[in-house]
């Protein structure tokens, strides 16, 4: 997945043994893939629990929450990692009439409601879906954290140009903005799925993000 200062999925090195698994070989990667969905399922339960405590579901056993944070995490794993190799999500591409056929950007900028993205003179995406800015990296989304990388600047010390575009393959920035917003829009539908911890519940702070998976 994009760059941070700590990965948005977590792995174990510890080996663990669990008692009544028939598949002892998978045990450990089935530990690390669980502990890495339980990690980035706390704060969307924090957000979450207030509005669901009315109607208290029934709690599932250890054994079942621990399965499903396995499969959640080797999910997780998978589409952060091979975040390339995702579709790109369908947003509605109009092109300005006038303009050359241009994919190079400089810098990109979202619209003032966040659904659509200047991505040059040329073109505009739109469609964009506020879940998008739900998986956060630090204090922004991931979307929000492309769109500053990705833009053509200067060093005014150096006076060396870092230029994001890729001559070989004009359209990589483009593919990227959708890609991202799949695997941002799958992260929250993975996460928000996830069964409760039966942890207590932690406060949050009215002035902190709705979703901060850093």
């Amino acid at each position: 997945m994009v760059t941070s200062s700590r990965s948005s999925t977590v792995t174990s090195s510890r080996s663990s043994t669990v008692a009544s698994s028939n598949d002892g070989a998978s045990v450990g990667a089935s530990v690390g893939a669980s502990v890495g969905a339980s990690v980035e399922e706390r704060p969307f339960r924090a957000a979450s629990e207030q509005e669901d405590s009315r109607a208290l579901a029934p709690v599932p056993s250890d054994l079942d929450v621990f399965h499903a944070c396995a499969r959640a995490g080797q999910r997780l794993a998978e589409i952060h990692v091979h975040y390339e190799q995702q579709p790109e999500y369908p947003l509605t591409k109009t092109e300005k009439a006038g303009e050359k056929l241009d994919y190079r950007v400089t810098k990109m900028r979202l619209s003032k409601d966040k659904t659509s993205l200047i991505y040059n003179q040329f073109l505009t995406l739109s469609g964009i879906p506020p879940d998008t800015y739900e998986y956060r990296l630090g204090n922004r989304s991931a979307l929000e954290w492309v769109i500053d990388q990705y833009q053509v600047s200067t060093d005014k010390r150096s006076g060396i140009t870092n230029d994001p575009n890729r001559e070989d393959d004009p359209k990589y920035i483009l593919r990227l903005v959708g890609q991202v917003i799949t695997v941002s829009l799958e992260t929250v539908k993975i996460v928000g799925s996830l069964p409760p911890l039966g942890l207590p519940q932690e406060e949050k702070s009215p002035t902190s993000p709705a979703v901060n998976l850093e």
